[in-house]
């Protein structure tokens, strides 16, 4: 389970945080500055830190710089009353990974949430193993006894997004947004042509396999 800390000065806003997150399932731990939250995560593993800017003794900005100068690159999702665009601006300087100005919509929150703590698996799990069989993020590359296999950047991406979740059946217009982006010009029938090149490519491999699911799209099978 995916442990959130909440800092934020303000009592009121730290408990409905913390509602709407425990209501998700998360685990979540809070502070009242940004030295109460560096003494939390000194005792606690956190996976992501929900964060005001306007606090007593450490703000949020100082806070995400001291993190971002020791190369901790924990997922930051400000949350401050403060909307100008400069504001804005220097908390990404800083380092932030989003910002959200309040009062905030509690659904986008948590929608947002879900999508750093997404990139921050993927950026983490450098290397995936499967048996016999190891996914090299970095080399783009597929490796099973010894032999190795260099895939072109979407084939491997669409292959890892899907053993990175198995069992979840993606639609062909996210794995698009996905891995094309949602500006790409190709259509939804480029997934089913790298589908069809993966499937080739690692066929009669036991360890795992790419099914169809049909009227809705693709998912992955681990066979470990």
């Amino acid at each position: 389970m995916f442990h959130i800390l909440v800092v934020e000065d303000d009592k009121n806003t730290r408990r409905l945080f913390k509602a709407i997150l425990e209501a998700e399932h998360y685990t979540v731990s809070v502070a009242g500055d940004g030295e109460e939250a560096l003494a939390v995560m000194d005792r606690e593993h956190i996976d992501l830190v929900v964060l005001d800017i306007m606090m007593p003794r450490m703000d949020g900005y100082e806070f995400t710089a001291l993190l971002r100068s020791t190369n901790n690159d924990l997922p930051i999702l400000m949350v401050t009353a403060r909307q100008l665009p400069e504001d804005k601006k220097q908390g990404f300087l800083v380092g932030t990974d989003d910002y959200m100005t309040k009062p905030v919509d509690e659904e986008e929150m948590l929608l947002r949430i879900k999508a750093l703590l997404r990139r921050a698996k993927i950026a983490s799990e450098q290397k995936m193993e499967i048996g016999d069989v190891v996914l090299d993020y970095n080399a783009m590359s597929v490796t099973k006894n010894g032999e190795t296999q260099i895939l072109p950047q979407k084939e491997f991406l669409l292959l890892y997004k899907l053993l990175s979740y198995p069992g979840k059946t993606f639609t062909r217009i996210q794995l698009m947004d996905e891995i094309w982006g949602a500006e790409s010009e190709s259509g939804w029938e480029t997934v089913t042509v790298h589908i069809g090149r993966l499937r080739k490519r690692f066929e009669g491999w036991k360890e795992f396999e790419i099914q169809s699911v049909r009227g809705l799209g693709y998912r992955a099978v681990k066979n470990e």
